[in-house]
């Protein structure tokens, strides 16, 4: 099912949305979307909604799929959900499109792109735009995965806009972080960047039917393998050396080739430290689509094991408190009449010089103090 997000409105009241929740824990698809808009749009009553989320999260894994624009994240989206549908798992999509220069919502195209399963009823697909935000996400896209999540979605599957290097805050949205490139992405050297090539937790090289594929692959690991260490790691001292023994021979060939190395780390069911598989898929013909999901479910259980999974979840929690501080300091200072009439009065001096910028900010917070204190979250007795 697909959804549409509707124009920003006033609110409703307490007691729609509380029967708003009463369907919502029913389960019924109708709800789910409009809880996703009011979360999404921040209309009166999101914080009721995601406070009665907050009890039923964890349930649901996280998927992130990331990289460049036009490596075929929508495609091989699609086919995740596909994979995971032959299972029986409910799965949630939430896609980032760019923001329509004209209207500010989200432009669409990868719920197009998404049509084979758009009619499944264990589907649903959320268009969301960036609204500005530079970090490949849209604002509240956490907050939607929480009412998925919340909703009983097994996985969610959060497809980023597509804007390059600096799209790195899907790593802390997702549990686990697929990285699409095609052999377009770059040379090697472009492999070698900081930024989105160490967010991945699985990397896939898509449209591998192309030339420059396995070269693509073999660059990536052999970052992999030499920013592990790889090299030479494991090789005896010279003397105690026999080439005539196989396990000498294939531990000499490892680790004196850190792609390799990279490979067979990447391969082992429960390793100390997990080394991302880079796997080849070409999404549009559905080649390689079990090999990822059996990789991402190997990392799933890598994550749980090493007690990984909760670190990474308090880890949101904490940020979503941070988050929820600095909206509610910037809305409730910016917003006051009053706190903008006093900072404009301090305009002279500060243009004068006998006031510093650092000066006015410490006699804002001080003058705010009540402001910035009082209470604004009401939780619904009956949800």
């Amino acid at each position: 099912m697909t959804t549409t997000a509707t124009d920003a409105s006033a609110g409703p009241p307490r007691a729609v949305i509380a029967h708003l929740l009463e369907q919502f824990r029913a389960g019924k698809p109708a709800a789910l979307a409009r809880a996703v808009s009011i979360v999404e749009n921040h209309r009166a009553g999101f914080e009721q909604v995601l406070a009665h989320q907050h009890t039923l999260l964890g349930r649901a894994r996280r998927i992130g799929i990331t990289g460049p624009p036009g490596a075929g994240k929508s495609t091989l989206t699609t086919r995740l959900a596909r994979h995971y549908r032959t299972r029986a798992l409910r799965v949630g999509i939430v896609a980032v499109d760019p923001t329509s220069p004209f209207t500010g919502g989200a432009l669409l195209g990868d719920r197009i792109r998404m049509e084979e399963v758009a009619l499944d009823p264990g589907v649903f697909i959320r268009s969301m735009a960036t609204r500005g935000s530079l970090g490949g996400l849209a604002t509240a896209t956490r907050e939607v995965c929480d009412v998925l999540d919340g909703f009983g979605m097994d996985v969610i599957l959060i497809e980023t806009v597509g804007v390059g290097q600096s799209e790195l805050d899907v790593s802390r949205a997702a549990d686990s972080t697929l990285v699409v490139l095609v052999p377009e992405s770059g040379d090697s050297i472009q492999t070698l960047k900081a930024g989105v090539m160490e967010i991945a937790d699985v990397f896939t090289v898509n449209k591998a039917d192309r030339p420059g594929a396995d070269r693509l692959r073999n660059d990536i690991e052999l970052m992999l393998g030499l920013r592990a260490g790889a090299t030479m790691k494991d090789v005896p001292a010279h003397h105690g050396v026999d080439l005539r023994s196989a396990p000498d021979r294939d531990a000499l060939r490892d680790a004196m080739n850190p792609a390799r190395a990279a490979r067979a780390a990447a391969r082992e069911e429960a390793p100390a430290q997990w080394t991302p598989p880079v796997l080849r898929t070409i999404a549009a013909q559905g080649e390689g689509i079990d090999e990822v999901a059996d990789a991402l479910e190997r990392h799933f259980r890598y994550l749980e094991s090493s007690g990984e999974l909760r670190t990474r979840r308090r880890a949101r929690l904490r940020e979503r408190v941070m988050e929820i501080v600095e909206q509610q300091v910037r809305e409730r200072l910016w917003r006051d009449a009053d706190t903008m009439t006093w900072l404009d009065a301090q305009l002279d001096a500060l243009e004068a010089g006998t006031l510093v910028p650092f000066a006015a900010a410490d006699m804002l917070r001080q003058r705010s103090a009540a402001l910035l204190t009082g209470a604004s979250f009401a939780p619904l007795q009956d949800a």
